[in-house]
């Protein structure tokens, strides 16, 4: 089993990153909260905690060794938490990191299924199952993982996440909603509250 791995980051994609381990280049599947952070550190060496799964068919016997990739080691247990609830699963979690695992773990202790369901792929009575499993088991999360993480722009907590969703409601794409909020970080770096980098974001659109 493969727990760790560094090397060269070559390259960052939609839901995956690239990896040079000497003659080695390695595929990692990542969260998206994770994306965001690496695209900024492109050729410099990088480690990620992994975890090995198999993607396939079990029916039909066929299956590809992946390896899913975190930042930091409570990271991976934070996810391997999150999938062990029922109809979660490690695709469906991976489509839903779109905000930091701190936030996440917050939104589990605080109940607030709402927020959960607003998760790409987590609806309300997923959001239920996952409050009502791991609700007194997060804590230690929000509080190991917010001292841990950087943060790519002065952006207060939550504001990513709630900007994601209101361009969801609005009728964007996930990936068109990742794009417009990737591209506006990357000329203003202070927001401080949803309102203003949802503004932002269009005020861009418009130039």
């Amino acid at each position: 089993m493969i727990t760790k791995i560094t090397g060269k980051l070559l390259a960052v994609h939609e839901a995956t990153l690239a990896l040079g381990v000497g003659a080695f280049e390695y595929e990692v599947l990542i969260p998206d909260y994770n994306r965001r952070l690496l695209q900024t550190k492109i050729g410099q060496e990088i480690s990620m905690f992994t975890i090995d799964y198999l993607e396939g068919n079990q029916m039909a016997s066929r299956f590809t060794p992946r390896l899913i990739g975190f930042l930091h080691e409570v990271e991976r247990e934070f996810f391997d938490l999150f999938c062990s609830v029922d109809g979660v699963g490690v695709k469906k979690a991976l489509r839903a990191m779109v905000r930091p695992v701190r936030e996440v773990a917050t939104a589990i202790e605080e109940q607030d299924a709402k927020g959960l369901s607003a998760l790409p792929g987590i609806g309300p009575a997923t959001a239920e199952r996952i409050i009502a499993k791991l609700r007194r088991k997060v804590p230690k999360f929000a509080l190991m993982v917010s001292r841990e993480e950087g943060h790519i722009a002065e952006v207060e907590p939550d504001v990513i996440g709630e900007a994601f969703g209101a361009l969801r409601t609005l009728g964007h794409s996930e990936s068109d909603a990742r794009r417009l909020i990737d591209n506006v970080l990357k000329h203003k770096k202070r927001f401080k509250d949803v309102s203003d980098l949802i503004a932002a974001i269009y005020d861009q659109s418009k130039a």
